[in-house]
């Protein structure tokens, strides 16, 4: 994804995605995490095959045709220059074989895109995505991401080896086990990154402009997806991640806040890398009236736009006021809520600015290998694209590495002195 992302607790992951079809991989980061969940698939998207009827069909709607214009010359030039001329040296430079060749080439043409998100997965690291999605595997409880061309941790999940080792939301990763990031895609990194619980990886990080070696013992990941507490008189709904059952488990939230007897919640996205588009949907719903633009799905013309709509479910008590943390480790589905709310004037963000995790992938196969391809991005109710940039909090409020040794949230004491006093 988080790849994600569809973050989801193991108990609730998916079955294995369906490769013969072309499967769309919404929210967060489509990139497979480094903890056993992928990052931001949607899952209320996943099951869709979108065909193109005026093209040759594969079965998955996809023209095989050649294009006219493409001139192969220089590619075939190579391709034969290689088979003529290449002399094996050592013992890993072994001719690959015509498929590896095959593989090889659409991976670079993928790549010749420019988009993180946009990969190929030959066909053993597509099972292998499809582990990821089903969670069937051990990890260090983080997503990563590519920001601003670095590997970069998204947010460490809550009890997680990655957070207990102390990575944070932010860390950019410049190795992992001495191999350098430098140019290596999310998916690379994370083959480096999973391995058998208690085998420990090293992360090389940048923070704060310095450098330091993290060292990491792999674990079997049970992902926190929400808690509640009230604190001075305010309700508050911590939210790590949009799992499978996170509509649910945030309609009982909601039955708890509205037996508590406040009117004041507090929804904190900080460090929520996202996940299924259906859970950010339907937890809109409770904010928004029916029918009201949760999100859309913006093609840029190659087809119609796709617009989520509020269900309308309600439940909040009469003059309840919303306030919603948010950081640069709030991504995908997070962002999709907490800009919806914002929009629609629905709650307050308070906090730093998000992510700006906002494109669709889709996965097409390709003879068991998977092409991960970006094929829309997220708009908010008015139109803010969320990958320019993240979400801009109404009130912005720092967390700095001292409020953090000093165990103190100024964030959420701002958020709380907001809700208790409209300032």
């Amino acid at each position: 994804m988080n790849p994600s992302e569809e973050t989801e607790t193991r108990e609730t992951a998916r079955a294995p995605m369906p490769f013969a079809k072309v499967a769309k991989l919404g929210v967060g980061f489509a990139v497979v995490l480094a903890i056993g969940f992928a990052g931001g698939m949607s899952v209320g998207a996943a099951d869709k095959t979108d065909l193109l009827a005026n093209v040759p069909l594969l079965g998955d709607g996809l023209s095989a045709k050649p294009d006219p214009t493409a001139d192969f010359t220089d590619f075939w030039k190579a391709w034969n220059a290689l088979d003529a001329r290449f002399v094996q040296t050592h013992a890993t430079s072994t001719p690959p074989s015509a498929e590896s060749k095959l593989w090889g080439a659409i991976q670079g043409l993928a790549a010749a895109y420019g988009d993180p998100y946009t990969v190929f997965m030959p066909p053993a690291e597509a099972e292998q995505f499809q582990d990821d999605i089903r969670g069937d595997f051990q990890g260090v409880g983080m997503e990563v991401g590519i920001k601003d061309g670095v590997l970069t941790v998204i947010a460490p999940l809550k009890g997680t080896p990655a957070e207990r080792a102390g990575l944070r939301s932010g860390d950019m990763i410049i190795s992992i086990d001495k191999a350098s990031t430098d140019g290596m895609s999310t998916d690379e990194a994370v083959k480096l990154i999973r391995g058998e619980k208690g085998t420990t990886v090293t992360f090389t990080i940048i923070r704060d402009g310095a450098s330091s070696e993290i060292p990491v013992v792999r674990d079997t990941i049970t992902v926190p997806t929400i808690e509640t507490e009230v604190t001075d008189g305010v309700f508050v709904i911590s939210f790590y991640s949009f799992t499978a059952n996170s509509s649910q488990l945030f309609a009982r939230a909601i039955t708890e806040f509205r037996n508590s007897g406040s009117n004041k919640l507090l929804i904190d996205l900080r460090s929520n890398p996202g996940g299924y588009l259906e859970a950010a949907v339907n937890i809109a719903s409770h904010f928004l009236p029916k029918g009201a633009v949760v999100v859309t799905e913006d093609y840029k013309g190659k087809q119609e736009n796709t617009v989520h709509r509020s269900k309308g479910i309600g439940g909040l008590p009469e003059g309840t006021k919303v306030a919603i943390l948010i950081d640069q480790g709030s991504a995908s589905a997070s962002e999709i809520l907490a800009g919806a709310l914002q929009d629609e004037g629905a709650a307050t963000l308070i906090g730093t600015r998000s992510f700006g995790k906002g494109s669709v992938q889709e996965l097409v196969d390709i003879n068991g290998g998977a092409l991960k391809v970006t094929i829309a991005r997220w708009l908010t109710p008015a139109g803010r694209s969320i990958s320019d940039g993240g979400l801009t909090p109404d009130i912005e409020v720092l967390y700095t590495p001292a409020d953090r040794e000093a165990k103190a949230d100024p964030q959420k004491d701002r958020a709380i002195q907001f809700l208790n006093s409209g300032k």
